[in-house]
């Protein structure tokens, strides 16, 4: 599958994607940023992912394309190490509210918040 639209809603910090197999999912940047797929997130291996706080208010500053498969997110807090492959970006939004669920789960069993310090 295959982008057919990216857009970049800053207002309501979305981002919004078309694939070409009609499915059409608008992903939050906080969710974008806790579930990046960069190692410094999810570790190097099973059980060192590293839950992320703090990220409520974290906004998207660029979208850089890679190659023909993915995008380069950069996050105003600094992050930019993570490459979303199309694939990973069409499972987050099959998979978004199950997964906003776990984060959540796992962020209340740390005593930790989404807001910043």
């Amino acid at each position: 599958m295959t982008p057919t639209e990216i857009t970049l809603h800053q207002q309501s910090r979305m981002l919004e994607i078309a694939f070409d197999d009609g499915a059409r999912y608008k992903l939050p940047f906080e969710f974008l940023r806790v579930y990046s797929p960069s190692a410094e997130v999810r570790g190097h291996g099973p059980g060192q992912e590293v839950l992320q706080t703090g990220k409520r208010d974290v906004v998207i500053t660029a979208i850089d394309p890679i190659g023909t498969y993915a995008i380069k997110l950069t996050f105003d807090d600094g992050h930019d190490s993570g490459l979303y492959s199309w694939e990973y970006l069409h499972d987050l939004g099959m998979h978004m509210d199950a997964m906003w669920d776990d984060y959540l789960e796992r962020l209340k069993a740390a005593n930790a918040s989404r807001d910043p310090k």
